[in-house]
């Protein structure tokens, strides 16, 4: 192996295993990053500040307004008890049977991400009432972190057309798409997902009911549900998800952009990050738009929650507040991932990848490098952004060569993002095992199996589309 390859293998093992050991990435990008510029000859301030901050900054610049709208409208939809009155009605609605308990945890988180609440926040709306249900039937606990998994890190994360997740926003950016592209390809791998998904947790559960295995002698973390009284009507508190899903369809469908409305900003001085195109950041836009009309619509639908101006303010900070860290890693790992694009090494990893012409189309390619880039980073969206960030022009370019359009390569990069990416070094799973009071020892081997189907899926996606042109 060439030595300058080497380089970035030991920068990339490095990045991980820091990330493993619990340092942040945020610090930790930089300093890989930096290393592997050393050792290639580059100077190292200058990598730094211009190639590592340069593309850093400007991944903010696109991403910060989605990350911050985000992260308000899941506090507000968590602080008002609006997705704890959604995650109740479902759970506690559908019955405790094996087969049911399993859709009723999958169909509540899935609902909560479709419409736009983070994962983050859909594990604490969920997890109180799921373990209430597992409780009460005595089933076994162990299960539930696989099944929250299945409902709010699967399908409705990347695979749904029109999810407003960042997995499948990322995209839009390098490929001028919408957040609705591939929508055929999206569902079908969202029904092999949920299918096959579905009937092993229903098998798991059964087995282990069958082996007279209940729900534990557990102390870690049994929340109680408590006084729920006062919550918002289940219907009326998923007005608020309907708003983001149909405000943001219709604004992308039917508004057209004044094509020349970014002129006047290129030629301003001093604004040197205006995208070169209005399709660039037009499903940016009725996104933010549509989150905006999300946030008022459950402020209203949840005021008795909100006695003061000073219960809102602490509301929308903890919100803006908790954005910071979620763009901070990811920007550091595309900062990270600019630098490595550009180290002499990098050619030979670009042709590798260029070179895996299964199918003979930039699919495979595309979905082996974010998969494997998504799982060593430990994040789908920082592994999605390196991998666009480094190769998408390459995939583009290689799709027009065969009339493949930009939608399906949108489509299948943001579904790769979603499977190795639960590797256990994942924020997300950490954050999963905790709420639930569980560890990787107890309940991982069941998420690593969705993390395998979901995988999977991706790749029966290009099969299907290599065969029919379907998506």
């Amino acid at each position: 192996m060439d030595f300058s390859v080497v380089i970035i293998v030991l920068s990339l093992i490095g990045l991980i295993t820091f990330a493993y050991r619990g340092f942040s990435v945020i610090m930790m990008a930089p300093i890989m990053a930096l290393f592997a510029a050393t050792l290639s000859g580059f100077d190292i301030m200058p990598s730094y500040t211009e190639l590592f901050m340069g593309k850093a900054v400007t991944y903010i610049k696109s991403f910060f307004p989605i990350f911050i709208l985000g992260a308000i409208f899941g506090k507000v939809m968590e602080d008002t008890g609006l997705a704890r009155s959604i995650a109740k009605a479902i759970i506690t609605g559908l019955g405790k049977e094996p087969h049911k308990a399993v859709i009723s945890v999958v169909i509540a988180a899935s609902i909560l991400t479709y419409g736009g609440v983070s994962l983050f926040v859909v594990v604490f709306a969920v997890y109180p009432f799921a373990a209430a249900l597992f409780k009460e039937a005595d089933y076994p606990k162990r299960l539930l972190p696989a099944l929250i998994a299945l409902g709010a890190f699967t399908a409705t994360m990347d695979c749904l057309p029109g999810t407003p997740q960042i997995q499948n926003i990322i995209p839009t950016t390098y490929f001028g798409t919408t957040l609705y592209s591939a929508p055929l390809a999206g569902i079908i791998g969202a029904c092999i997902i949920y299918i096959g998904g579905g009937f092993y947790l229903t098998h798991c559960l059964k087995s282990a009911i069958a082996n007279g295995e209940g729900y534990g002698n557990h102390t870690l973390n049994e929340l109680e549900v408590g006084d729920d009284s006062n919550l918002v009507n289940w219907k009326l508190a998923c007005l608020p998800l309907l708003a983001v899903l149909i405000v943001n369809f219709v604004i992308t469908e039917t508004v057209t952009w004044n094509p020349n409305i970014l002129d006047a900003f290129h030629n301003m001085k001093g604004v040197p990050l205006v995208a070169a195109a209005v399709k660039n950041v037009a499903s940016i836009w009725a996104l933010l738009i549509a989150l905006v009309v999300g946030i008022i619509l459950a402020l209203l639908l949840g005021h008795r929650k909100i006695t003061s101006v000073n219960a809102l303010s602490k509301i929308l900070n903890a919100g803006a507040i908790g954005s910071l860290l979620a763009i901070m890693n990811t920007a550091s790992e595309v900062g990270y991932g600019n630098v490595i694009s550009q180290l002499p090494g990098f050619v030979h990893v670009a042709h590798a990848l260029t070179s895996i012409t299964i199918g003979g189309t930039p699919l495979v390619s595309e979905a082996v490098s974010v998969t494997v880039l998504a799982g060593i980073t430990g994040s789908a969206s920082g592994g999605l952004a390196i991998a666009l960030e480094l190769m998408s022009k390459e995939w583009i370019a290689w799709g027009a060569q065969i009339g493949m359009g930009p939608e399906i390569l949108h489509r299948v990069a943001s579904m790769a993002s979603g499977g190795l990416d639960t590797l256990p070094h994942n924020g997300a799973v950490i954050t999963l095992l905790a709420v639930c009071g569980m560890t990787h020892k107890e309940s991982y081997k069941n998420i690593f199996a969705i993390t395998l189907m979901k995988t999977l899926a991706v790749f029966v996606i290009i099969i299907i589309y290599s065969i029919t042109g379907l998506h």
